[in-house]
């Protein structure tokens, strides 16, 4: 396996252990993650073609969709919905 993949399997649990933080404490390690992922994903595509690197921008786009939809609203000028975690009131 190459070093790429092995980074992207590491990406990968980082983010499962980052999403078990507490919301206050995700935020430094998930920009870190958020910034590291396309470089990794380019590295993918470059080194192992497209069915591979669709493969890790698919999962990318699956894990951090709704901080994706905050700042694409962001960047597009529409009001960006901050969804508050449901549960005690």
């Amino acid at each position: 396996m190459s070093l790429s993949l092995i980074l992207a399997c590491l990406w990968v649990l980082a983010s499962a252990l980052v999403a078990a933080l507490p919301m206050r404490k995700q935020y430094v390690p998930g920009v870190a993650l958020l910034i590291a992922a396309p470089v990794l994903i380019g590295v993918i595509f470059y080194e192992h073609g497209a069915l591979l690197g669709f493969a890790a921008l698919f999962g990318f786009v699956s894990m951090f969709r709704r901080p994706l939809l905050y700042f694409g609203r962001k960047a597009l000028g529409l009001p960006a919905e901050r969804h508050e975690p449901e549960g005690d009131a």
